[in-house]
């Protein structure tokens, strides 16, 4: 028999309460896990300073048991099954499929459904702290560097390239082996440089004004395209700017701060396939997770890692990580 659900849910701008909830109903391409960590991402507390619909469970990434599996889900997942994924929140919205809508949808509680599809096997060896951490990382790199600006898959050996590529934000959790420092003004200029004018593909996971800017510098005189996760554009006639959500890879309609965005079928395809690669990789030890600091209190312990974020004190070059049954389980309500 499974246990009480709990879940940290928003309630009003800002703010996220630990409150019972059912065990969410699983759809046919879903699972049903019970998780065992947590792990912040910059998103968790933005989406929920945002406007938004009250009631959704708050957080993406998560590690844990599987409990029961949808009839749609391809995946040969089974009950025991160490997984994890990315639960996506969608902290400004409910998710809507057809006349329904969703709340469940979201990391930070006991039990949780996943898109099954999207879920990675946790290799033997990782721990469920470390895995917690990959999944909305691997999932926005994936996208973003090989579906968007196109750069040849990581098994695919023969079309590797050796053009330059720069990745702008190295602190957060979507770079992997990249190492770009953004403090310095003329770091953009120096990158140009070191590239030998040569640069023409951009991926800028900070996405503000002051990192485009830096990007401008370092693209070559031919210009280039520049991918960002957020909606800023490098002031360059030679550069063609895209961003995306993440939440696009669900494959799911969607509303984010007060936009409706339409299901995307294909992307969840891909993402599908990109899914199953980046678990083989996983397994065959040619990439590994993020640096991880496990931090107490469990599911509310997440509510002050991200006031600490919120205040410009989050972690740098790591995750904070937390053990979902290290939280005392209650219905006090907890302000972020």
């Amino acid at each position: 028999m499974l246990e009480q659900n709990y879940g940290l849910l928003r309630e009003g701008t800002g703010q996220a309460v630990l409150r019972p909830l059912p065990i969410p109903k699983l759809r046919n391409d879903y699972v049903l896990i019970r998780t065992e960590a947590i792990a912040l991402n910059p998103t968790d507390w933005t989406t929920l300073d945002a406007e938004g619909d009250d009631g959704t469970i708050v957080g993406c990434d998560f590690a844990g048991v599987v409990e029961e599996v949808g009839d749609a889900v391809t995946k040969p997942f089974k009950k025991g099954d160490r997984v994890t994924g990315r639960a996506i929140c969608f902290v400004d919205a409910k998710v809507m499929l057809g006349n329904d809508e969703y709340h469940e949808d979201g990391a930070f509680a006991r039990y949780i459904t996943a898109k099954g599809d999207m879920l990675m096997r946790i290799p033997d060896g990782v721990g469920f702290e470390s895995a917690a951490t990959v999944a909305v990382g691997i999932g926005t790199l994936g996208y973003g560097l090989y579906h968007i600006l196109g750069l040849p898959l990581p098994d695919d050996s023969a079309s590797h390239s050796s053009e330059p590529v720069l990745v702008n934000g190295s602190l957060s959790a979507v770079q992997v082996n990249v190492d770009i420092l953004q403090r310095d003004p003329n770091i953009g200029k120096q990158i140009h440089k070191d590239t030998n004018g040569k640069l023409t593909t951009v991926f800028d996971t900070v996405g503000l004004d002051s990192s485009a800017a830096i990007c401008a510098d370092a693209f070559g005189p031919q210009g280039g395209m520049y991918c960002s996760l957020l909606p800023v554009e490098v002031a360059r006639k030679d550069v063609k700017s895209i961003f995306f959500l993440g939440y696009d890879l669900k494959g799911e309609s969607y509303r984010f701060e007060g936009d409706t965005y339409p299901a995307k079928p294909e992307i969840l395809e891909w993402s599908k396939k990109f899914t199953t690669l980046a678990e083989k990789l996983w397994v065959e030890g040619k990439w590994v997770p993020h640096p991880v600091s496990v931090k107490g209190g469990g599911v509310l312990g997440a509510v002050e890692g991200m006031q600490l974020m919120r205040e410009g004190k989050g972690p740098s070059g790591e995750k904070w990580v937390y053990r979902v049954e290290e939280t005392v389980w209650s219905e006090t309500s907890t302000k972020t």
